[in-house]
């Protein structure tokens, strides 16, 4: 019962905050409009911000598992690439393989890992996680760019334009919002090799409006993907759905998780809170967003947004009390 208990206790909190969004959208208290520019705040500033503290946070560069983070990105990578192939076999559109591709490989992880990493290991997964984001989600945001630029409706024949892809890497604000936040986080590594005591920490206002900006991030993000639920176009895109929901909620935690206990065994629960945010996760709510700017499949992208959380609050709960009964967490 207490392995229930604690399982509930992490992804609840995320649940209802989704559901809140969705019953105020169903009262009329969150319009159309308020949705699309929450969206737009959301990705564009608070979530940089956040991810901006996060990697700020970090302790050192010598305190980093570096293993640990090999491993994720290289799976995240390899999850990427076996993707290709596969949704290229399922579907013949074009821009509804971007979207499958990106749904496959990328997680809601700045979104929703984070605070699920904080709930099943407090401190100490908090802290994995801020590493962790501070290489993977410029990996996801490149991968996501490189594929809705090759797999769009746009570009049937799959042209690769290298100077747009590498445009759109360099202006993703959650890509610069972690480069800041490497920036800082160097020169203040120059600071204590040459014995400077000055940290940005010490500039108190500054950093209590930062962390005021990256707190509302994840709340906000949480309201407005549950004002933006949807459940038109199911028949159409039902096969597509069924697909890009199981390969993200149950076949990409599958591997991830299962490869990483049979190269690393219990090698902290810490860690493996970060790899169930990392792989466990649903879709990325951006994912849905940049589907529609790049000229993708935008109805397919916000149900597979809808769906993948809705079913990954089921699969994480099962992961989670799996994990739990084995003593990890």
């Amino acid at each position: 019962m207490d392995d229930l208990i604690f399982s509930a206790n992490a992804v609840l909190p995320i649940i209802l905050l989704v559901l809140l969004g969705w019953a105020l959208k169903k009262i009329k208290l969150f319009t159309p409009e308020f949705l699309r520019v929450g969206n737009k705040l959301t990705f564009n500033v608070l979530l940089p911000v956040l991810l901006f503290n996060n990697v700020y946070a970090i302790g050192s560069f010598s305190s980093i598992n570096w293993a640990f983070v090999l491993y994720s990105i290289i799976a995240v990578i390899v999850i990427f690439l076996v993707s290709i192939p596969i949704c290229i076999w399922f579907t013949k559109e074009n821009g509804q393989r971007g979207v499958l591709i990106q749904a496959i490989f990328r997680s809601n992880y700045a979104i929703i890992g984070i605070p699920l990493a904080t709930q099943l290991f407090g401190s100490e997964g908090a802290a994995a996680a801020s590493v962790l984001s501070a290489f993977t989600i410029p990996v996801y945001n490149a991968l996501a760019v490189i594929t809705l630029s090759i797999f769009n409706g746009k570009n049937e024949k799959g042209k690769i334009n290298v100077g747009k892809i590498l445009l759109g890497i360099v202006k993703n604000p959650l890509i610069l919002g972690v480069a800041a936040g490497l920036l800082v986080l160097g020169i203040r590594a120059i600071f204590e090799a040459t014995g400077v005591t000055f940290r940005l920490s010490q500039i108190s206002f500054l950093q209590t409006t930062l962390n005021y900006i990256g707190s509302t991030a994840t709340p906000l993000a949480l309201l407005v993907l549950g004002g933006q639920f949807e459940f038109s176009a199911i028949s159409k895109l039902k096969k597509h759905i069924i697909f890009g929901t199981a390969m993200r909620t149950v076949v990409v935690p599958a591997l991830g998780l299962g490869v990483a206990y049979l190269i690393f065994g219990n090698f902290g629960g810490q860690y493996y809170a970060s790899l169930i945010a990392l792989f466990g996760t649903p879709v990325a709510v951006s994912s849905a967003i940049m589907a529609r700017e790049m000229d993708c499949d935008g109805d397919l992208a916000g149900q597979l947004v809808v769906w993948t959380t809705i079913f990954s609050s089921i699969t994480l709960f099962l992961t989670i009390a799996i994990f739990r009964f084995a003593g990890i967490f």
